[in-house]
């Protein structure tokens, strides 16, 4: 019952926010940081699903606002938001975990439309994976892998705009996943996840996924405009050269560089250069 009141209590803020076409209130980021606390200390599955569906319609109401690329929670550790630096696409995502339940991912992309139209917003939902993600094919609203993204930048190929994207996916309990991606729009405005671009050891694939144990930390970011560095990863032993699991950093790094129109794999950079 007391979930049930709050839910309605939620139901009231936002909705009048929305009516009034803002999206938040001064109560919303508090009670948004309250929620999340109730979700990382509550044990309980069932009550964490009720949690998190006040969640979501909180962040529903948000992303769906006139205020959802000029304003950002601050202070909310658990839920991402990315803004790309042209502006034109924002990523809102977060993450379920349940104890005797297959946790969710959730996540909200939102495209900046022209002057005087509402912004085109996706809203995409999955189950955690434990299977790989696959790197020889796209992937779509409907078949979405689930990932975290924590980091985007445009891009233009043959006039056509995408963004890579940077994220990570703990789908599966014994190994933690980063990724690159590209998404970019169909010719009816879908989302469309990869692009056979990421060249390495002579084989092009879609994205590049790197999986390595899951209580090791990989670091993956942007240096420049063309580059992507990463740590490289090796069996913590040489007899556990094929299972992923015992894979961790070396304190080299690699990298992928946009050569002659494609992502190429670049082994052993200094990371102190930004070329």
């Amino acid at each position: 019952m007391r979930q049930f009141i709050l839910f309605i209590i939620i139901f009231v803020l936002v909705s009048t926010c929305i009516l009034k076409g803002q999206g938040t209130s001064a109560e919303t980021p508090e009670l948004l940081e309250n929620l999340f606390d109730r979700l990382t200390n509550n044990y309980d599955d069932a009550d964490r699903i009720h949690i998190n569906d006040s969640v979501r319609l909180i962040v529903d109401g948000y992303v769906r606002s006139d205020s959802v690329f000029s304003y950002k929670f601050s202070h909310l550790r658990h839920l991402g938001q990315i803004t790309s630096p042209d502006s034109m696409l924002k990523i809102v995502t977060w993450n379920l975990v349940l104890g005797n339940s297959t946790s969710r991912y959730f996540c909200y992309f939102i495209r900046k439309n022209d002057a005087g139209k509402p912004d085109i917003v996706y809203n995409l939902t999955t189950d955690y994976n434990e299977n790989p993600v696959r790197t020889d094919s796209t992937y779509s609203e409907s078949d979405w892998y689930g990932a975290l993204y924590y980091d985007l930048k445009p891009f233009t190929i043959n006039d056509k705009p995408c963004w890579i994207l940077l994220g990570i996916d703990y789908g599966n309990p014994s190994v933690s996943r980063k990724i690159i991606d590209v998404m970019s729009f169909t010719s009816d405005d879908s989302l469309l996840f990869g692009k056979k671009w990421f060249e390495s050891d002579d084989k092009i694939s879609f994205r590049a996924v790197f999986e390595y144990a899951a209580n090791a930390m990989m670091t993956l970011r942007f240096a420049s405009e063309r580059l992507i560095v990463f740590d490289h990863l090796v069996p913590f032993s040489p007899s556990q050269k094929d299972d992923r699991q015992y894979y961790g950093p070396d304190y080299s790094f690699d990298a992928y560089k946009f050569e002659n129109g494609i992502w190429k794999f670049s082994l052993n950079i200094d990371a102190r250069n930004k070329e």
